[in-house]
Order: structure tokens, then sequence, then C-alpha cells
């Protein structure tokens, strides 16, 4: 048994070391002791090269383990308990070392986000093995960086492995300086600056007892260094964590989300324990997090953006739903080369098609807002991703999930696969802290945790996320809502947010008005990228300077222009940011500062020897970007290059054809006027028609397509034999080079030619498509009830007792219209208040055909039996369902159209 126990374990090691040299690392050879060393009680690992940080591993008389970390001559974290307990066995105490290997890590890498889109780290690790007083094993893996310390556990076992608890225990001095944030598992909470003894002091207080939970990444003074404690690398295979505290302790142990074990099939490396350690500006600057995570799992990554978009719902809730507020803040987006609209929650399915081919003809990309109750199952992933992926949305965020357990990161990890088949982006709303997620799933463009602007405004708060939150990942902050009633702080400030913040998709939150009454602004955010080459702090710290105010200057370089954004907190006071981080010879400096109630540009020459000054107001900031000032340039703009005005037209744009007959389309693209494009392409997009339709006609190609000139095609489609009743939308498309240049994605002109199929014989309601819907709480469902907020979260359709397995589940208000082509002449349902609004609710049914009433009922209520609605549809053509709320505004007004079927012409 021991034997096979060795060979167990040092293929657990291998298939690490087999992970580090499959994603690009570099490994130097393993130096392995030679015997067992009981007498040994401490092991030291210093860091790379110049590095000033050594984690000291020492194991007591008790056999229990302790780490410890050093910056220099001066203890920055203390011994802290280490070990693990499973369901098998407690790894926490009587271990005895049985060897001890070492080898230095290098690793290269690029990201698609971030602070610094290449990284090259180099970690200095040691995998020590203990044995318990059973026999069983425990690596414990500890590396040391220029930039912090890490470590984690390996389990040997091969078969299934339960976590029940960590003993994982950072400490700290109890009169070190502490900012800590409550523990709740959508991170926002305020953070608090406190003592690390002191720290249960902290509102809201998420607390059992005298011990306190605190969520990652959490900050500390000590000695002059600064410590930011959190995690990296975790996934399915285990929980989120995060810290708990006893009051007037000096210890923050690590406990598993929710108190709850994990399990996961063995060998388990478990995540990475993990302190950055040093300066500011080292923490700033820091990927640590990163470079721990798995390698990139997506090879190809040139279909992801990271970008701006302008984002309606924070200076207007209800402006999602409304289809021609959502055209405004394309055409915004289109004019300012903002590259993506997003439409959060309340869009509707039946014109978000239309709208994403408006948006794309304008060089804008569409993202959706998904409540993460409507992707929750694979089934409906495989219906809804596919789906909007066909519509051309570019990516989708995602929204409540709330949660840190196993559980909720198998999700995560199959929404990513998921993603990352499709080429969808994706940003995680009102979702747990990025812990090396954008490296190994590079499609994440951003990540909530944390309490951003539609949340209020707090400028202390923007202070203390800089160098805490903002330090680990991208950080979905929603910044410069300009026009926002009662704003704290200056414009300038709010300018400066999305510089200090990094976010790979930035959502702008104000509306085309109030950004076009910031010309300065705007002329700024047309310039500003949101994915960086280098990162530095020039000035500031989360704790109060002499004047009482707090500040931070951060400076970001995107190829050779930097962008500087400075923010204060408090009562006005002077801001300063050094330029040394600036090349040799002179530069252009542009500064944007508050001027009365307005923003004013001022351009200025400057070196790297200078240190840009401003006297700002109370909560303030200035934005800024330096450019070489090379011959004849007066400033740093790049051009605004925007999508040319061109027509598509198709003929016809409707068609009746049956099953097994043939449309004619004649397709005519034309560039009215302006500069010729290039790489056109005009196509008819078979893959997005039913299974069985067949297209005739090659794909046009033109080198060029100058003004004036036409590119002429024409496609024959042959509907499937056994295509069922109803519409299908057959798009024909144009693709063109983006005049832009800067490897964005082609241009893509669409139209469709909207062709019915002939309704016939008895055909459910709950089965065709919907022109448009409307649903007083979540989407219509079909054949359930309305259940919940998501879609597919209802129940079987029941009234009175009585189940029907097909039929419409609504709440009031609601409508939906649909196409009856005016070939059906009966519909008939049984309608009534869902049994699941438990005795709540009273709605009433109308039939409206062409928008005229055909069929209506008296107020039906909760607990009522289902009442019979039958009407004659002869001639119509829109058949329109509609649930009214019976007068009364309650909620609960569950109403379902059970069996709800149409009768249509054989």
């Amino acid at each position: 048994m021991r034997q096979r126990r060795e060979r167990v374990w040092r293929a657990v090691t291998g298939v690490v070391a087999a992970a580090l040299v499959g994603s690009g690392l570099v490994v130097a050879a393993a130096v392995p002791s030679t015997a067992e060393q009981p007498a040994a009680r401490t092991w030291t690992v210093s860091g790379p090269g110049h590095s000033d940080l050594t984690a000291e591993l020492n194991l007591n008389a008790a056999g229990e383990l302790r780490l410890a970390v050093d910056r220099g001559a001066a203890p920055v974290l203390l011994p802290g308990r280490l070990g693990i307990r499973t369901e098998q066995h407690d790894l926490t105490s009587g271990l005895r070392l049985v060897r001890r290997q070492d080898r230095t890590v290098h690793d290269s890498y690029k990201m698609t986000t971030g602070k610094q889109l290449k990284r090259t780290t180099t970690m200095r690790e040691a995998t020590l093995t203990f044995r318990a007083a059973d026999g069983a094993r425990l690596g414990v893996v500890l590396r040391v960086s220029d930039d912090g310390v890490a470590y984690r556990y390996l389990l040997d076992g091969p078969g299934q492995v339960t976590v029940d608890q960590e003993v994982s225990t950072f400490r700290l001095p109890t009169d070190a300086k502490a900012w800590v944030q409550p523990y709740e598992p959508s991170y926002e909470t305020e953070r608090t600056e406190t003592t690390a003894g002191a720290a249960n002091e902290a509102q809201p207080k998420t607390c059992s007892g005298d011990t306190c939970s605190f969520g990652y990444p959490t900050l500390f003074e000590v000695n002059g260094s600064f410590v930011l404690l959190t995690e990296a690398d975790v996934d399915g295979r285990y929980s989120g964590s995060h810290l708990e505290h006893r009051d007037g302790s000096s210890s923050y142990q690590v406990a598993l989300a929710d108190d709850a074990p994990v399990t996961s099939q063995g060998p388990l490396a478990t995540p990475w324990r993990t302190a950055i350690v040093g300066s500011l500006d080292t923490l700033v600057g820091s990927t640590l997090v990163d470079d721990l995570a798995p390698p990139s799992k997506v090879a190809d990554t040139s279909w992801i953006r990271p970008g701006m978009d302008d984002w309606s719902w924070l200076s207007d809730g209800s402006s999602p739903g409304d289809f021609d507020r959502q055209r405004d803040f394309v055409d915004y987006a289109a004019e300012h080369g903002l590259q993506y609209t997003l439409v959060d929650a309340g869009w509707q399915e039946g014109w978000v098609p239309e709208l994403v081919r408006y948006a794309r003809a304008r060089g804008v990309d569409v993202l959706l807002w998904f409540d993460w109750n409507d992707l929750r199952t694979q089934q409906q992933r495989d219906v809804w991703l596919p789906k909007v992926k066909a519509w051309g949305v570019a990516g989708v965020k995602v929204d409540y999930m709330s949660s840190d357990s196993q559980a909720q990161f198998q999700w995560y990890d199959a929404i990513l696969r998921d993603t990352a088949r499709l080429k969808l982006m994706i940003d995680f709303h009102g979702a747990t802290i990025p812990r090396g997620l954008q490296r190994t799933w590079p499609q994440v463009m951003s990540v909530e945790a944390v309490r951003g602007e539609e949340n209020g405004q707090n400028p202390t708060r923007d202070i203390f996320l800089a160098f805490t939150r903002n330090i680990v990942g991208s950080m979905d902050y929603t910044p410069t809502w300009f026009s926002r009633p009662g704003r704290q702080g200056t414009l300038a400030r709010e300018l400066a947010l999305p510089v200090v913040f990094e976010s790979g998709w930035t959502s702008l939150g104000d509306n085309p008005e109030g950004f076009a009454a910031q010309p300065v602004a705007e002329r700024y955010l047309e310039q500003l990228p949101t994915a960086w080459d280098e990162t530095h702090l020039l000035s500031g710290g989360p704790g109060e300077r002499p004047a009482g105010d707090r500040q931070v200057v951060i400076a970001r370089r995107s190829a050779d222009r930097w962008f500087v954004g400075g923010i204060l907190a408090g009562t006005s006071d002077t801001m300063e940011a050094p330029l040394r981080f600036l090349g040799k010879g002179k530069w252009l400096l542009e500064t944007v500062t508050d001027k009365g109630n307005q923003l004013q540009r001022t351009v200025r020459t400057v070196t790297a020897k200078d240190t840009y000054t401003v006297l700002t107001a109370d909560n303030g900031g200035f934005a800024a970007l330096a450019c070489p000032a090379t011959k004849g340039r007066t400033d740093c703009d790049e051009p605004v290059v925007t999508a040319p005005t061109t027509v598509l037209t198709l003929d016809p744009t409707t068609a009746t054809a049956g099953p097994g007959t043939t449309v004619k389309i004649n397709a005519r693209f034309v560039l009215p006027r302006g500069d010729a494009l290039h790489d056109v392409r005009m196509t008819l997009d078979a893959d997005r028609l039913p299974v069985g339709w067949t297209v005739t006609g090659a794909d046009v190609l033109a080198g060029s397509l100058k003004e004036g000139k036409t590119l002429s095609g024409r496609f024959k489609v042959m509907v499937g034999k056994d295509q069922p009743g109803g519409a299908v939308e057959v798009p024909v498309s144009v693709t063109y080079a983006d005049p832009a240049g800067h490897k964005a994605p082609p241009i893509h002109v669409e139209q469709v030619v909207r062709v019915a199929i002939p309704l016939h014989g008895t055909i459910y309601a709950s089965d065709q498509s919907f022109l448009t819907q409307t649903n007083g709480y979540g989407p219509v469902e079909r054949d359930q009830s309305n259940g919940d907020s998501g879609r597919q979260d209802g129940h079987p359709l029941t009234i009175g007792g009585a189940v029907y397995d097909k039929g419409l589940g609504m709440h009031a208000p609601a409508r939906i219209d649909m196409d009856i082509q005016g070939r059906c002449t009966r519909f008939e349902a049984h309608v009534g208040v869902d049994d699941e609004a438990e005795g709540q609710g009273s709605v009433t049914f109308t039939v409206l055909g062409d928008g005229r009433q055909l069929a209506a009922t008296d107020v039906v209520r909760s607990g009522q039996a289902a009442v019979d609605v039958t009407t004659d549809t002869t001639g119509m053509h829109t058949l329109s369902l509609v649930v009214g709320d019976a007068g009364d505004g309650k909620n609960f007004d569950h109403a379902d159209w059970g069996l709800a079927r149409i009768t249509c012409a054989d």
C-alpha cells in the first residue's frame, strides 16, 4: 500500500508540473530531498531575483503547520495555521515531513483584458509533502514571487475526496490598519477602514456571535508594507471562500462557502490562498492572481474585443424595453466610435433581432442582459445562447448569481464552456470576484462584485476600490453618469473613473443627452481604451492625508499614449501626478479639469521630469492624456472612424411559400457616398435556416466597391418538405472591412425576407412565434406557468387542480400578438389563475383580432375553476391574447391559457 501511495503522489505532482509546462511555463529542474527529515522544523522559500519577500513554513512539536511572510527584515504576516480536514483524514496536526521539492517557475502569457496585456512572471516554488499519523499524505505547494506569496494543498487520493474544512489562517498584528468588506456573496457591501483586531465593528455586520465574515480582497498595512488577501484558481472542483475573524483576534481564517463541504474527484489541488505583498504601486500593478490561474482554454481569441458600451438602464431603468430608445443609444455609439450598446433587463425577443441588424450596419455590436435563471440549466443555455448568437449578438451580461457555492462554480464552468464554443463574450453581474477567471476564459470581459454606481455614490468607496477589488480583476463599476440628479463629486472626477477603474467592457452610465451636454468629456471618452499595456500608481493611497482627504492617481498605457485618472474623496486639496512614467523627450499632456459646472481641456508640453499638479474641488478629480510631442502635433487624438451609410434592399421582403416550394430573392447593396469599401461579401446565411431548407446561389464578392456602385446577388430558397406552418426569416447579409482598421471585425449589414408558411390544421399558441410580447413579471412562458422572473422557471399549468400540458403562462398585465395569416377560423382555451398563486390574484382575459375585441371574461380569481373561452377568428391576421390585473394592482396575477389552440384551414 505504501508503494502504491508513493506512485500516486508522484503522479499528482507530475500532473501539476505537466500542466505548468503545457501552459508555456519554463520550469527549472526540481531538487528533491533524499530522505525523511523528522528533525527539520522550519523551511524557507525566498522570492526570485531581487525580490525582498520570504515565506517561512514551520512545523511545531504537535505536527501543526504555520506560515509567516517577511518583506525584507520586517514581518508582514505572522505565523498562521495551515491544514485541511477531509471526510476521512485530519491533516491539521500530527504531520511529519516526507520530502521537499524546489523549482523556479517562469511563465509568459497574453491577456485580452486587464491592466497589462503581455505578462511575464517568475516564481520560486517548494512542494512539501507531509504524512499524518494515519498514513494519509498532505502536499503543501508554496510559491513566492516579486509581488506576493501563495500556497495550496494537494490531496493524493485517486477516488472521490470531500473537504470538510480548512484551518488556513492569515495572522496580522491587531493594530495593523485594515480595509475590510463585510461578506455577502454579491460583494456589494461598503468597505470600512479599521484595524485588524477591531474589524468586526464594520457595518453591515455579517456575524455569528463574536465571529464576523469578510470578503476578498481584504487589505492591511503592516510595518510600512501592504498585504492584500484573496484566492486564485477556483472552479467547480471547489467552492469559493471568505475570511472569518473573531473579535479582537489577529487571525483571519479561510471559511468555505456556506460552511459546506466540497466534493471532487481526486487527486485534488485546492485553490491558492494568496497574499499580494509590497508597496501600493506593487499591489496596483500586481498580476499574481492571474499568474496563479490555469492557462487559457480558448486557443483562438481573435473574436474577443474589449471596448466601451453605452448602457441605458442606469439613467433610465425602463428604457431597455423601448425599441426606439435603444436605437437612440445605438446611434450615439455609432457617432462616437463606441464598440457596443448594452441592452439590459426588459428587452423583447420580438424586436432584438431588428435592433441588432440596425446596430451592426452602423458598426456597433449589441450586448444582451440575462437573468441567470434563464441560463441556469444546460437545456436553457442550449436554447438561448445559440439563438442570440444567430441574431448577431456579440456577448451577454448575466446577472443575479450571488453565490460562492461549489454548485455555482460548476455553473460558471458550464456557461464559460458554452460561450467560448459559441464565440460569445460575457460579463458577470451580481457575481463573485475574479479569481484568475479572465486568464483561463479570456471571453470574460468584466465582473461586477462591487458596490458600483447603480447602488449610489460614495467618493471614499471609490478610493478603497482602487486598492482592493480592482487589483484582482476587471470591475464592472458603470461610471460616467454626468447628468445624475444629486451627483456626488465633480464632472472631472466622474470622467476620471473609467481610467482609475479597469474593465474590459466599460459600461458608460449616462444617456445621449447627458453626454451631449459635456462635449469635452465626449472627446476624451472617444479616445479611451479599455485594455492596457501597462499600469502604474502615481500617487495616493487608501488612508487619509493630512488635509483629511483621500486620493488616488493611476496611469495606464495603450500603445504610445498614456491615460491618467485622478480622484479625490473629501475636501478640496492639491493633487499631484509625477510624470516619470513617460519616456524620453517631450510629450503633449492634455488635461481635463473642472471649471464651474463644465469641463475645460488644456494642452501643454512636458517631460518625464515634470509633475502635474492641480487644485481640485471637494470630491474632485482630473483626467489626462499624454502622447509624444512629434513635430506639428497639437493634440493626442486619434480619428474616430464610423461606418458609412449603406443600403441593402431585398426583393421580395415578404413571401408566402408552402413546404417544398421555392422563393427567389434578389439583393442589391449600394454605397451612396463615401470612400470605397473593401473586402465586400454578399451571402445568404443557410446555417440560420431550419433543417431541411436548401439554398441555391453563390456568395458575391468584390475586392472594392466604390461610391454609387451596386453589388447584386440572386438566391433561391426551398422550404423544407416537413416545415410546419408559421414564419421564418431568411437572412441576406453583406460584410466589408471596417474602415477603422485596428483589427476591428467586419461591418455587417443584414436584411431578412419574412417567409410565411401557411398555417394548417389545429395548432397550439405556445408553438407559434410571437410578433410582440409583454408580461407583468418575467417572460411569457410556453407550456408552463409564469413561475418567477426567469425563463422556463414555471410549473405545469394548473387551474383548479386541472393540469394542462400545453398553453401559455402569463402575469398581468400581459399581451402577446401572433400572425394567423387570415387562415384560421377558431380560437379556444381554458383560462384561469394558476394554482401556484395559492389563493391570491385576480385577472381578466381578452382575445383581440386585428385589434378588435372578439371575446372577454369577467374577473377570474385564484381558486376558481377554469373558464372556457371560444371565439371565431375568421379573416383575422393578428391574434392578440391579453391579460389584465382586474384593477386591484396586486401581485400573484399568474394567468394561464390552458390548451390555447387555433383551428386553421387544411
